[in-house]
Order: structure tokens, then sequence, then C-alpha cells
């Protein structure tokens, strides 16, 4: 730890009062009692008590901090010699929280907002699986950063905060636990039992994420915060899916889905994986003890009927051809054409196969004929449709074949096996298993209708996607966009508001009859109108499945202002203004919120959408826990040791064998840990990266290089301090040197003014980051310290320093509102340390956050006469030096460097810009 407080610091203060004359006080009274022979106990009692002295320090601000009365006392006390991120995060965001800056009715009653200008957003709502990654930390600086910028600029900002239940991930980390410690799977427990288990996981695991959004100084208004299993979420969720029933957009059917064996369960089209496999390749699948093989070639051969031959078909999935249904050539494969129309006999059902032709087949594939399973084939599925062919299921929900199929496996039919390269579906996301095919009711909603408004609203430009070359993706996957399979079998989410009826007297119980409504009283009430008969005569039996959750997170931008109540939130903040997310989302999350919100409220959900890149590890590679590469953003904060990342990776859900591959690859990552970086210096450098182009690879060092830029921060305020020792009075007699670092904080703000407007934050930090440095420390400081004003008895000199010093105040100050929303916590320290130099008074709430951001227009009309003997200089010196525009840039000298009284002072504003950079 850094030292904060040294013995100078309290004996240049304990004559002041306050809290050092008692802490000093305690100190004096144990030079009496300390044993040692030392000739300066002071010393000794510096060194020993140090680290005591700074944790008491450090809870007295935090109370003076949370009781709002930092900036009579606080702000007095002397700024540590070194920036330490712990000290400064420490209690600003109680503060701010309990002063209501994040609330948008803060501006209303200070009368900061105009009633034209409302910026309203919500976070994408984390999944309650388990912390934050540094993705969502890239999110949090970006949205932070646009939320703090419009807040500045007199908005009437909305953020909501919520998390996500995420149905399939949710349930599964949770079995996994549960097996984990109690040896207990899903089906030891009843639904109500095991929903208990995912509550208290979910209590659990969202106050964590809750605590790492304020850690991240996410300005976020709590009092909104929502989870989408709350109440009235509950209720939009089932509001939606009555309205969407009653319109024919929900219906159900018997079709085929996405069945994941391992849970049981369908999943939607989006969120299965499929790779290239080499050739035979092994995979571990869930339940099975050994891998299984994938990528062979297998050929049989089935018999003609009534000829001598037989047609020889190449599969890569053997075990569907006892529900082959027919053979299927193509026209024009001339090996065939004798065949068409004719029959093969299957060898073990006895049934006769047709062979169709059909012009999907490749005739290159194999031997160029194809077997066709209906039921267990996305292809076949569809040719069996055009082709009026039945449907046989011969694999079961839990991925082993159906007692019917006999013992087709002890029947010597494979002819020949090769190593075949080739598509398969992999693990996808939740559970790692391979995904199978199966033919199930479920329910869908019909998408096509909706994509094509989503498609429209982006071409008559009532929705922008930035960065605007996702438009095509987004055209192109609208426009052959399938129905949606909503339903999951699972027990942890929206159980479905459908019922199935049973009829008095029913003598057909295969055939279904469902109805819906938004209580199982209403239900009742629609299934007597419906069947003519009285409600008590009925039985209703709820679906026990539960909606897709991305169908409940497709509602949460009017969901979380009240929805379906007409609220003054969803009055006043919908549409929101824009959504802000990771681009991997754009088709699970962005497409179907478009289309959902167009149709169930008539809006449009949001006027732009802006996507960013994905973060991912100094090698380029993807975060996985399995990788050992996932960062939790606090451990960046705060700094952690390579013991304490083991010993997470031990207490994960892991495998033994992925446990060994994560340690290892931290040990060589990590060796000596992660040091404590703090969040300024973390959202400093997420914001750093091009965000809209390529993925970010951000590497610890990197976030460690913004650190060391904030101690340079901590070290020009307290120069600063040190130079201001007085009042600022406004003043326009400015020297050169003067002029010049204004006209580069002009061009600064500038940068941020053109850098935010249009979402590029690397632009902000860059210009922030270079005038900083290179301007105001490189170059403005250096020629102060030169001068030595304060030094000097002169006059002139003390009439210089005055101009100075205003000056400095003026670009400091400036300089920590340009960064405010990128790096609050360290810009809201030095600001309140700025203020009792101020020349304008501030109120006892004043925070920097609630200060307007600069503007170049803003400076045009406080400095209009510093601006016009710039441009006279700069005139001057261009002739002086025949800086012409006709004189090529490559002509052109490095800088112009004047000397004034001994001041080395740069004139760039001078030079063309391509110099001047």
């Amino acid at each position: 730890m850094n030292t904060l407080i040294s013995m100078e610091n309290f004996t240049s203060n304990r004559s002041g009062g306050g809290p050092f004359q008692y802490l000093w006080n305690d100190l004096e009274r144990s030079r009496t009692d300390y044993p040692s022979p030392v000739a300066d106990i002071t010393d000794v009692v510096a060194a020993e008590c140090n680290q005591i002295l700074t944790a008491v320090f450090n809870v007295y601000i935090s109370v003076y901090k949370l009781l709002g009365l930092c900036f009579t006392h606080y702000t007095t006390v002397p700024l540590p010699q070194s920036y330490s991120p712990e000290y400064v995060e420490s209690c600003w965001y109680p503060w701010w929280e309990k002063q209501g800056f994040f609330r948008p009715e803060k501006h209303v009653r200070e009368g900061k907002h105009r009633p034209d200008r409302i910026f309203s957003l919500c976070i994408p709502p984390p999944n309650v699986t388990g912390t934050l990654h540094l993705g969502h930390a890239l999110t949090v600086a970006i949205e932070d950063a646009l939320a703090r910028w419009r807040r500045m600029q007199g908005y009437k900002v909305l953020w909501v905060p919520g998390c996500d239940h995420a149905g399939i991930a949710t349930q599964s980390v949770v079995e996994r636990r549960l097996l984990r410690e109690q040896d207990k799977r899903r089906q030891d427990y009843s639904r109500e039992e095991f929903l208990q288990e995912v509550w208290r996981w979910k209590q659990e695991k969202g106050d964590e994420i809750y605590h790492q959004l304020k850690k991240l100084g996410a300005s976020l208004d709590w009092s909104r915060a929502c989870f989408t299993m709350d109440p009235g979420f509950s209720k939009a969720v089932t509001e939606a899916f009555v309205r969407m029933c009653d319109s024919g957009l929900i219906y159900r059917s018997e079709s085929l889905v996405n069945w994941s064996c391992a849970l049981e369960s369908a999943i939607s089209d989006i969120e299965v994986d499929s790779k290239q496999l080499p050739g035979r390749t092994l995979l571990s699948v869930p339940g099975y003890e050994q891998k299984v093989e994938f990528g062979t070639m297998i050929t049989f051969a089935y018999p003609i009927e009534g000829h001598e031959g037989e047609v020889a078909v190449s599969t890569t999935r053997p075990e569907t051809m006892l529900g082959d249904v027919a053979i299927a050539v193509h026209p024009d494969d001339t090996r065939y054409q004798a065949l068409h129309g004719k029959q093969c006999r299957h060898p073990f059902t006895n049934r006769l196969l047709p062979i169709i032709t059909d012009p999907v087949v490749d005739m290159g594939l194999g031997t160029g004929a194809v077997k066709l399973t209906p039921a267990h084939d996305h292809t076949d599925f569809l040719l069996s449709q055009r082709h009026s062919l039945p449907r046989l299921t011969v694999i079961g929900g839990d991925g082993t074949m159906t007692s019917h199929c006999g013992h087709w496996l002890q029947v010597p039919l494979v002819a020949n096996s090769n190593s075949h390269s080739t598509f398969c579906p992999v693990p996808h996301s939740r559970s790692g298993d391979v995904i199978e095919p199966l033919l199930k009711k479920q329910w869908f909603v019909r998408c096509e209708k909706m994509a094509q408004k989503a498609i429209q609203a982006v071409d008559e430009g009532e929705l922008e996607i930035i960065p605007h070359f996702y438009t095509k993706t987004w055209k192109n996957w609208l426009s052959n966009i399938s129905d949606w399979c909503i339903s999951r079998q699972l027990w942890w989410g929206h159980q479905i508001p459908a019922y199935r009826v049973t009829l008095p007297e029913s003598g057909n119980t295969q055939e279904e009859q469902w109805v819906w409504g938004r209580s199982e009283a209403e239900a009742r009430e629609r299934a007597a109108a419906k069947f003519g008969v009285s409600p008590t005569a009925l039985i209703l039996t709820q679906d026990p499945d539960v909606l897709d959750t991305w169908f409940s997170s497709g509602l949460f931008p009017f969901a979380m202002l009240g929805w379906p109540e007409q609220t003054e939130d969803l009055k006043q903040f919908y549409p929101n203004t824009m959504l802000e997310t990771g681009n991997d989302l754009i088709f699970f999350w962005v497409a179907r919120m478009v289309m959902l919100g167009t149709e169930l409220t008539g809006q449009l959900p949001f006027k732009q959408v802006l996507f960013h890149s994905l973060v991912r590890d100094k090698h380029g590679r993807k975060m996985s826990k399995s990788l050992g590469n996932v960062i939790d953003p606090l451990d960046v904060i705060s700094g952690v040791s390579l013991e304490r990342l083991q010993e997470k990776v031990m207490e994960g859900n892991l495998d033994p064998r992925e446990k060994a591959v994560a340690m290892e690859a931290q040990r060589k990552d990590f060796p000596n840990g992660i040091p404590e970086c703090g969040t300024d210096a973390l959202r400093f450098a997420l914001c750093s990266y091009k965000a809209q182009g390529e993925d970010i690879s951000l590497s610890v060092s990197q976030v460690l290089s913004c650190r060391h830029f904030c101690n340079k921060m901590w070290q020009t305020v307290r120069f600063t301090l040190g130079f201001t020792n007085q009042k600022i009075l406004p003043t326009v007699s400015c020297g050169q040197i003067d002029k010049w670092i204004c006209s580069c904080l002009y061009s600064t703000v500038e940068q941020c003014e053109r850098g935010f407007e249009s979402y590029e934050l690397h632009t902000v930090t860059s210009a922030l980051h270079s005038f900083w440095l290179h301007s105001l420390c490189d170059v403005y400081l250096v020629s102060l310290v030169h001068m030595q004003v304060f030094q000097s008895p002169s006059s002139i000199v003390d009439a210089s320093s005055r101009v100075a010093a205003a000056v400095l105040y003026h670009c400091v100050s400036t300089s920590l509102r340009l960064l405010s929303p990128l790096m609050p916590f360290l810009t809201e320290e030095l600001w309140q340390r700025l203020q009792p130099y101020s020349p304008r008074p501030s109120t006892a709430s004043s925070s920097v956050c609630m200060q307007s951001y600069p503007t170049t227009s803003e400076l045009d009309e406080a400095d209009f006469p510093l601006v016009q003997e710039v441009v006279r200089v700069a005139r001057s010196l261009r002739a002086q030096y025949h800086l012409t525009k006709e004189k090529p840039d490559s002509e052109c000298h490095d800088c112009v460097c004047l000397t004034c009284s001994g001041i080395f002072f740069s004139l760039l504003l001078c030079l063309p810009e391509k110099c001047a950079h």
C-alpha cells in the first residue's frame, strides 16, 4: 500500500484542529509509553503506525463523504503525495447515490434540464449465472461515459439497471453446483424445491453483479432496477404472450427443433454452433464417460425392389437409418436416371422407400444418393414437406434409440466407412451437448412479417445501426428468418400462460386443445366460451414448459418502464434513445427487441443501435473459463494474487481437466498476479480502443499504463494546488505561453465534442491523454517551473504568476470536466480539491458530474479576446516562417519555438494539422 499519510502531513496540520488534531494528540501521548531508546520517536511512530493511521484517516474521510460534509472539511485535508485508487474510489459512489445525481428527477429539481432533451437507455441485463467479466466492463464503460456526458449536457438521463434470469444457463449452473456440493440431481427435488435453490443462487449472484456495477462507477438509477422474473416484469411477459396468441403470431405445432438431450429441452436455432471437423474426431458428450466419434462417413446399401441391383448411400448419421423414409438423387445424375420412380426395400423394417429426385442433392457428396430421415434432419424435413413424405422418430428425447427400433445394431449392414470432413453441430454454449434434431410439439412465433418491419425501419432511417456495416448483416439475417421456437422444457423461467383443456366426457385424448390467459381464471372463461361448456366442467392443466429467455429479454426496453401499464416513465422515456451492446447480440437480442417492441407498442424500442466489439485476451483468444483467461473486473481494479486466481478456478464448476488447463494458463499470463489498477484506469483503457472495429485484445499492462496516467493527473493537481494558493481572479492579460495552452485546450474540447457525438470514445481518450501529458505537463507546467514565479519578489513576475495560476486552474478544471464521464472517481476527487480556489462559488452538493460539459461555444464566449490574440500571433508567425498553403507539409518545420523571457514556447497552432500532430 502506498503511504497516504506521513508525519509531515500531521505536523503541518495539527495546529489547525479537525481530525488531525485528535490523531496527533494520540500520537503525542504515545511518546511517553513507547519503549524505544531512539532519538526521534516521531519517525518510529510514523514507520510503525502508518498503516493504522491510513485506515483511520480513510474511515474519517468515508464518514465525511457519506454525511455530505466533504466540502467544508475534507477538501482542506492535504492531498496525499501519491495516487491510490483505493483511497480515491472508496466513498464517492455512496455520496453520489445519496445526492440522487443518477436520477432524472434531480436535474428537473435543479433546473438543469430542458424538456426536449431526454436520454434513456437500458443496460444489457447481465445473466445471473455468475459475476461480470471484462466484456461487461466494456459495456459499462461505454454506456456510463455516454450517460454522464449527456447528463452534463443538461439532458434528463435515465439509465436503468437490471439482471436477466437466463433460463438454460442458470438452471445448468445450479444443477452443477448441487451435484458438486450435495451430490444431488435436479430430479431429486420437486420443482418448487429446485426453484428455491435457484432463487438462492440468483440472490447471491445478483448482489455480486450490482456490487460490481457500482465498483465500476456505473451511474445507474437503482430505484428503477428490475429483474426479468420480478412480478411486474412477469406480468409484461404474460401480457405479451397472450396478445400475440390472440393475434395469431404465436401458435403451437409439431415441428423439427434443436434438442439438447442433456437438458431434455429445445433450444433456438441461433444457439446452435457448428464447426468444421477435419475427419474422425472424438468429442466429449454429456452423459457419456468415453468420447464419441464424429466425422466418419458410413456407406451402406439398400436393395432395389424388383431388381438385382442396390443403391449405396453415404451418411455421417447411420444411427438414424431406421427412420429413413425415402432415397433422393439429383435429377441430372446419370448414374441413377434409370431408377427414377423405383423403390428400395428397407432390410429391417421391410418398408418400401421411394427413390425421388430433387435438385438440392449434392451429386459430388458420397455416392450421390441420400437417405432421407425427416424426423432427424432439417434438410430432410424440408424435403419431406415438398414431397409429402412421412416422418418416423427413432431417437428419444434422452438421446437413446426408441424401443421399437429392436436390435438393428447387431445386423452386419455397414459396407464401408471413411474419415470425412464435415460440419457437425457441436456443444452449444449452455450444456456442451451435441444437438439432436427432433420432432416435438412446441410454441412458435411467426417472424416473417415482423422481420420485414424491422428491415423497413432501417431502410427508411427510423432505426440507425452503428457501425453502418452491420446493416447488411441485419438485412440478410432477417430476410431469411424462420419461425422462432419459444418453449423450453425447463423449470427455471416464465411458465407459459397456456392451458391444455380436457373436456367432459371427451373420448379423444390424443388431440390437444389449448387456451391462454393472463390468469387461470381468465383462461377458464376463454375455454368455456370456446367449447360452449360450463367453466366448472373443464379441467385445465398449465403447460409445464417455460418461455425462451430471449422472449422476456426482448421486452426489456419497455417492460422495465412499467409496460403494459401506461406509467409516467413509459410516457417519458419510451422509445429509448439508444441501445448499446456487444455485436454478438445482434440476432439473439437486438433483432427480437425490435420485432417485439414494434408489434406490442407500435413503436421502435429505440432510435439507434450502437454495437461494440468483443473483448479478447492479449493473445486474441475468446475469453473462456476453461482457458483460464476470464478476468473479473474487480481483480483488475483492486489487484489479486496468482494464488487467489487459482483458488477461484478451484471453486468453479469446471471439470478436473479444464481446471488444470485454466490454472496453467494463469501461471503463464499472471505469474505475479494482477496489480491494482483502479476503476478509472480500467474504464479509460477500455474506452481507448476503437470499439466499433475489430475485436479488442486487452492486456493488463495497458490498464496499468492508464493507472500511470492517473498518477500524472494526481501530481498535476498537487502542483496546481501549490501554485494556486489563493482565489483565482479572471484575467485576459495572458502571455504567449498562456495563450498557446488555451488554444490547445480549445482544440481538445473540439475533439471531445466530435468524439462523443460520433460515439468514437477512443478519439476522446486520445485527445485528453495527449493534451494532459504532452501539452499541459511536458510544456506548460515545465515553463511554470522554469519561471519560478512564486520564488521572486518582483511585481512583474508576481503578476505573471497570477495570470499563470488563472490559466492553469482553467486548463485543469476544464480538463477534469472533460474527463469526468470517463474517469468519474478521480475527477471527482480532484475537482473537489480545486473548489476552494474556484472563481465561482459552489453549492454544498456541487459535483463535477453535475457541471456542464465543456463546449467550444462556451470557450468562445469566455475567452474571445484570448482567441483573437492567438489568431493574430498565429498569422504573424505563419508569415514570418513562410508557412503558406502552397508549401508542402513535408517541408514544414517540426515545430516553431520562440524564446519568451527564457521560456520555450511551442506554438503548434501555427502549423498544418499533420505537422502539429
